[in-house]
């Protein structure tokens, strides 16, 4: 069986006594976006790269797409949050920090420094609560026609729903314990258009997409935050992230 979302094996490095997040000391690349609210379903987002200890402003920042229901609190390696925590089917994408732990698409290969995977008609991403796979991406041909029924959705969305939204994409490790139900298949991956939200993922313009690809490097144990402004402003100093009021 073909898992191409694995477990965040930076957890470890950040939770522990205290509970108090950091980004992991090996992590020195940052990708950040921020909303104006918890229900808003666009935001922006920046790139930075760790320097001797500081993080310095790379050269992406850009629109984006979120949750057409805004952001909710995801499971990655922040310590769990109160307040709304992200489901199954709510319109909402994760809220926190979390690894970005590959990349796939249509294409035999793309410019990246991710591991990269590229998919063909047989693979889904399960999103059916109740399955022993649930927000695992496998390959059908290997677990079973039964295995990938109801709504697990395919990977090649050109031929499964006749459209490019996945043709070039990054998987962020959410929910990397595969808890049923608290919510599956998050990524990054391109948009229909400026201000047209996702059902849970971030969107982006394709050649922002390009840029990203080619920047992150998985030597450099990229990772994703996501938040909403005042919580931003809120966890920056104790969860160690960069200012981006000047950006």
């Amino acid at each position: 069986m073909t898992l191409l979302i694995s477990l965040a094996t930076l957890s470890l490095a950040l939770l522990g006594a205290g509970a108090q997040a950091q980004i992991p000391p090996e992590s020195s690349q940052l990708v950040i976006t921020v909303t104006d609210s918890w229900d808003a379903d666009s935001g922006h987002m920046y790139t930075f790269r760790r320097d001797q200890g500081r993080w310095k402003a790379a050269s992406i920042a850009t629109p984006v797409n979120v949750g057409r229901n805004g952001l909710a609190w995801g499971l990655g390696l922040h310590p769990a949050q109160s307040g709304k925590q992200k489901r199954e089917g709510d319109g909402r994408a994760p809220a926190g920090i979390f690894a970005l732990d590959g990349a796939f698409g249509y294409l035999p290969s793309v410019k990246t420094g991710l591991d990269y995977q590229q998919m063909n008609a047989g693979h889904y991403c399960i999103d059916v609560t109740g399955s022993p796979l649930y927000n695992q991406t496998v390959d059908a041909g290997e677990v079973g026609q039964a295995a990938v029924a109801g709504s697990s959705e395919g990977m090649r969305r050109d031929i499964h729903y006749g459209d490019q939204l996945y043709r070039k994409g990054i998987f962020v490790a959410h929910n990397p314990h595969n808890r049923d139900g608290a919510g599956s298949c998050i990524f990054m991956h391109l948009w229909k258009d400026e201000g047209v939200p996702t059902a849970g993922c971030t969107s982006m313009a394709e050649p922002v997409m390009d840029r990203l690809l080619g920047w992150l490097d998985a030597a450099e144990h990229p990772v994703y935050v996501a938040l909403p402004r005042a919580e931003y402003e809120r966890l920056r100093k104790s969860w160690s992230l960069p200012d981006i009021e000047g950006e």
